[in-house]
């Protein structure tokens, strides 16, 4: 009986997870955009992707992520949201954005960048990050 009163803790079953990634301004993300002739959006792709790929320690990396939406940009329309979703999905929470949200790129791109930046910063908030600025 005292074994088993004495018994260690059971261990931790969450998987480690990597540095969380921030939160970003989604107006001032679109302007750079627009300025930039969509060079931030890249960046942003390249961010994008990195910081998910940091935090799950799994997944696309920010270079792989810039190279698919260069040459293959289709496929980051559904590939960035899909890694969105695994990363709520692994925590235990219901994503907003799945593979269908690649169809709000027929309203001209913004819609679609919108809510999977929203997607991040809601994540990135709930884990601790600070506010955009």
């Amino acid at each position: 009986m005292s074994s088993v009163m004495n018994a260690p803790p059971a261990p931790h079953l969450e998987p480690m997870r990597g540095p969380i990634g921030q939160q970003r301004n989604i107006g001032k993300q679109v302007l750079l955009s627009v300025v930039t002739l969509g060079l931030y959006g890249v960046y942003w792709a390249y961010q994008s992707h990195e910081d998910i790929s940091q935090h799950m320690r799994s997944g696309v990396t920010g270079v792989v992520g810039v190279l698919i939406a260069v040459f293959a940009g289709f496929v980051t329309l559904f590939l960035l949201p899909i890694e969105i979703k695994k990363m709520y999905e692994a925590d235990g929470q219901t994503s907003p954005v799945g593979p269908a949200t690649a169809f709000w790129i027929l309203l001209f791109a913004v819609p679609w960048y919108v809510k999977c930046q929203s997607a991040l910063n809601q994540y990135w908030a709930s884990k601790g990050a600070p506010a955009a600025v």
